[in-house]
């Protein structure tokens, strides 16, 4: 029996186009917004079912955050990750790092709490913002 083909329409080939080209957090409005600056007619429940297939499938990240929802692009196929954000520029980094590993493993022994590294995020200052408050 010969597997299905998946279809791609015009309006998930601009969302795949537009998510690929981000580095950083964005919100569904942000994505209507480029996809209408560029003449694709995307309607908001359209783009809101494709960003929850998209985190489903592992390529983007849910971050729920102060000013509502936003969305990431997730690279590690099958890594734990988590997200630092910094508190002077606002912006969310997507961080795969194996040294919090042992702290995951001291809070689930030692305190019997299992972190979900996908929905961990830290808060503190980047690296842009530090040299800048300090020259």
């Amino acid at each position: 029996m010969a597997t299905p083909k998946t279809y791609l329409t015009q309006q998930h080939k601009a969302i795949l186009a537009f998510v690929s080209e981000q580095s950083s957090c964005f919100t569904a409005a942000e994505l209507s917004d480029a996809l209408r600056a560029a003449g694709e007619k995307v309607g908001l429940a359209t783009i809101y079912r494709q960003l929850e297939k998209l985190e489903k499938s592992g390529m983007l990240q849910r971050i729920a955050t102060e000013e509502g929802a936003c969305w990431q692009r997730c690279d590690q196929d099958d890594h734990d990750c988590f997200l630092l954000k910094c508190e002077q520029c606002g912006r969310i980094s997507h961080v795969d790092c194996l040294q919090l590993a042992p702290l995951y493993d001291h809070l689930s022994s030692s305190h019997h709490f299992a972190i979900n590294p996908r929905r961990t995020m830290l808060y503190g200052v980047c690296g842009s913002c530090g040299e800048a408050s300090h020259a």
